[in-house]
């Protein structure tokens, strides 16, 4: 603002307001994660209705929790919908109990986001958000800035890491699994045999498999990703490196690979899924974000902070808009696609080999 221009006096008041308020836009974060540490999602959930503070600290693994401290951290996740608190009619205690949001937190729920919270808002992986803006003076990778390696590197050599990297990836991938299965259906009917490119240590392909039991599944990722693989029936693991070669198959299943790495490196993984797979018959089925900058949908605020999250934490990789997508299956030997959408933050975008 300069020269003589009048104020706005509300409208700077609400300016002010709403910078606060992003500034500490992280303290939701790490109640989450206090939440999710001390699982207060799964207390209450055992005694099956709302309980009291009381009962949520004596649930806690502590010999003396601060009942104080827990209550403003509650305080806190009422606010924000997270917990439901309700004043007993008789003056007693306020019970707290469970909402839709809280009910991802369980751990032991079979779809949690528990997992992919503790990872997210773990230190090593929160560093790298502290060097954006040396990204947009310098360029580079911030994972590396942060670390001094790359998070596939960092993996590799520290097994704690790696452990809570595959956990959150596990956790996220059985949602988006549900969704998938649930919004895909006639997709898999007709594939005999399927690469899981990035598959981790199974488990999508696993449910894939049982879900359409005739599907030969192969789960292909780094060497030290499926070492750690269990035993599932009807899928093989295959260790390899997808920029080098993909195990053949009918189609290639890729869920959150793309996004990791640049457009070269997209082009470099699609022209090896192309000759995966036959040469009439074949598709790619590519489980991703597909960015709507302007859209007003219940994922697309958190769609433009995945991107930023892939900055932060990938080698070069972005979330992509229609455009972006079209231009990478062109360029990786996909001329025709189409986007279907399912009930989760991703869609599939099925590319075709004809």
């Amino acid at each position: 603002m300069g020269g003589n221009e009048p104020v706005d006096v509300g409208a700077m008041l609400q300016g002010q307001a709403d910078i606060w308020q992003y500034m500490f836009h992280f303290a939701d974060s790490m109640a989450l994660k206090c939440a999710v540490e001390l699982r207060i999602a799964d207390i209450i959930h055992s005694h099956g209705c709302p309980i009291t503070l009381s009962q949520i600290a004596s649930g806690i693994a502590s010999p003396s929790p601060d009942i104080s401290c827990l209550s403003r951290v509650m305080r806190l996740l009422v606010r924000k919908k997270i917990f439901t608190a309700s004043p007993q009619s008789d003056g007693g205690d306020t019970l707290y109990g469970l909402t839709h949001s809280s009910r991802w937190l369980l751990h032991d729920a079979e779809l949690s986001l528990a997992p992919m919270l503790l990872m997210e808002n773990h230190p090593w992986l929160l560093a790298p958000w502290h060097c954006l803006s040396r990204c947009v003076r310098e360029g580079g990778i911030a994972f590396q800035k942060a670390h001094g390696r790359e998070i596939w590197d960092l993996a590799s050599i520290n097994p704690e890491f790696n452990k809570i990297f595959n956990d959150g990836m596990e956790c996220t991938a059985k949602i988006t699994m549900r969704a998938i299965i649930s919004g895909y259906k006639d997709g898999f009917g007709s594939v005999g045999s399927l690469v899981d490119v990035g598959g981790g240590t199974g488990g999508v392909m696993a449910e894939i498999v049982k879900e359409y039991p005739h599907i030969k599944g192969i789960n292909f990722d780094l060497p030290h990703v499926v070492a750690t693989a269990p035993e599932y029936h009807g899928v093989c693991h295959v260790g390899g490196d997808m920029f080098k070669a993909i195990p053949k198959a009918d189609a290639v299943f890729m869920k959150w690979i793309m996004h990791d790495w640049g457009d070269e490196d997209c082009v470099k993984i699609l022209k090896n899924c192309r000759k995966a797979i036959p040469e009439k018959t074949g598709k790619v089925i590519i489980v991703e974000l597909v960015l709507q900058p302007e859209g007003d949908g219940m994922f697309d605020n958190t769609g433009l902070a995945f991107d930023l999250l892939m900055i932060a934490h990938s080698s070069g990789g972005k979330e992509r808009t229609e455009p972006e997508w079209k231009k990478v299956l062109e360029e990786g030997g996909f001329l025709r696609y189409k986007i279907i959408k399912i009930p989760a933050l991703p869609s599939i975008i099925e590319a075709y080999a004809d």
